[in-house]
């Protein structure tokens, strides 16, 4: 599908997140060129992309964390475009870092109550809000581990507490990047039932992966990236049967 036509769809229905014209440099190398993104209400969308495609950038854009420039960021109606990373945060949106980033010298539980938000959003849509109880439900390995030092746990551990800790802000949109690095095939499995859980339960999610089994095995939708342009959108299913996508795009 072109990409006119899939932002055109997904307008028609309830957005969560708008991205239009998004250009961003590293110094004089420009590395994103005019990123167009739509991600509705309630999807999981996947931007996939071999390695240095531009996936970290456009997320860390998205969030303020990178300086850049665009046409409109809004999400759920409201432009986010230019703010300071600390008011995007509050206006709904929980950023997840490839490198994790947790509180080493503090424990499981306070690294997930120190996030603690109210989600007055998301009563209004008629969802719960997130509390301790539910990331102990949703991500069980946890439980145990509590009074743990963040530091001390593993990979894999470390990421699901770092999703928690997002998700105790009861945020709108929630952006993992990289969810699946350098975790064994065990742990990837395990975060993607529990990303596949967040979307059952209407998380609106979006993931930047270069992990293509994985995103496919989760997401709804997918954007691919090339070069810091999107050059692809459709659905989940209809990449899994464009192989020339897959061969041009992503193939190693």
């Amino acid at each position: 599908m072109s990409i006119d036509n899939i932002v055109n769809s997904v307008n028609t229905t309830d957005s969560s997140l708008s991205v239009a014209g998004l250009t961003a440099f590293y110094g004089a190398s420009q590395v994103l060129f005019g990123i167009d993104l739509e991600v509705g209400r309630g999807q999981c969308m996947a931007l996939l992309g071999r390695n240095g495609a531009g996936k970290s950038t456009t997320m860390k854009a998205i969030a303020g964390i990178m300086p850049s420039i665009a046409k409109k960021i809004s999400l759920e109606g409201n432009d986010i475009d230019g703010l300071p990373p600390y008011r995007i945060a509050r206006a709904g949106l929980a950023f997840v870092p490839e490198d994790r980033q947790v509180f080493p010298e503090h424990s499981v539980e306070d690294n997930l109550t120190l996030a603690a938000k109210a989600g007055s959003a998301l009563r209004h849509e008629g969802r719960e809000d997130w509390t301790l109880d539910r990331i102990y439900h949703a991500f069980p390995l946890l439980l145990p581990l509590r009074t743990r030092l963040a530091g001390q746990l593993s990979g894999g551990e470390q990421q699901m507490l770092v999703i928690g800790r997002a998700l105790m802000g009861n945020p709108t949109l929630l952006l993992l990047d990289e969810p699946s690095e350098g975790l064994a095939p065990v742990i990837v499995q395990q975060i993607a039932v529990q990303i596949g859980a967040l979307r059952k339960a209407g998380t609106t999610i979006l993931l930047a992966e270069q992990n293509m089994h994985f995103c496919l095995h989760v997401a709804s939708h997918v954007a691919v990236i090339d070069k810091g342009r999107i050059v692809y959108c459709d659905s989940a299913q209809a990449l899994r049967n464009n192989d020339e996508i897959k061969r041009r795009y992503l193939s190693v």
